[in-house]
């Protein structure tokens, strides 16, 4: 595996994602999913890794992280992943690799990209045809991301509010793409057949 060319910097947004081996399943339960988030929650200390955003899918996942200062994310996404997959293999009784290999991370070093990472992830269970509306998929924070009565300042509403402004015009950003692609896509049907 070739070793990883990121350096992890305090006060950097990451985009973290990785999917299962042979493009396999990674959840395949809701207690599965479940168990991933509180396990996340269990590893990410929020006083240095802020959880921005998070998409589970069936065969992998999307989140963003906030490094609030040094930490080594690397370590901590290890011990993270090896204890999902421990337990993953125990549940299940096998053996083996549940990921395809070490997570992936790509730095977001501009605000226009994080507004836009942000809606790609929250928007991959529509591309993916699972449901018809992003909020209809409840292994994802965008139900959060939409609704204003959230008191609590959390990472994710903070982010947004930085980014958007209120849940509305989140909303509406997400849904002006889905729409452009769900044209986009019509257009290619007729095109092509």
């Amino acid at each position: 595996m070739p070793h990883r060319h990121i350096q992890f910097l305090p006060e950097h947004y990451y985009h973290i994602f990785n999917r299962g081996n042979n493009q396999q399943k990674i959840f395949l339960e809701d207690e599965n999913y479940r168990f991933f988030l509180e396990r996340l929650h269990r590893h990410f200390d929020p006083s240095n890794i802020e959880l921005i955003a998070y998409c589970l899918m069936p065969n992998h996942f999307h989140m963003i992280v906030y490094l609030e200062q040094e930490v080594d994310f690397s370590n901590v996404m290890r011990s993270f992943s090896v204890s999902y997959v421990k337990s993953f293999n125990h549940w299940y009784r096998r053996v083996g690799h549940l990921y395809q290999g070490d997570f992936q991370a790509r730095l977001i070093d501009a605000v226009g990209y994080l507004s836009h990472v942000c809606r790609y992830i929250h928007l991959n269970p529509v591309t993916a045809k699972l449901v018809k509306l992003p909020e209809d998929w409840k292994y994802s924070d965008y139900r959060e991301w939409i609704e204003d009565k959230n008191a609590s300042i959390s990472p994710n509403i903070r982010t947004r509010k930085m980014l958007f402004g209120t849940a509305a015009e989140y909303r509406r950003f997400v849904m002006d793409f889905a729409d452009e692609q769900k044209k986009q896509a019509k257009i290619e049907r007729l095109l092509f057949g």
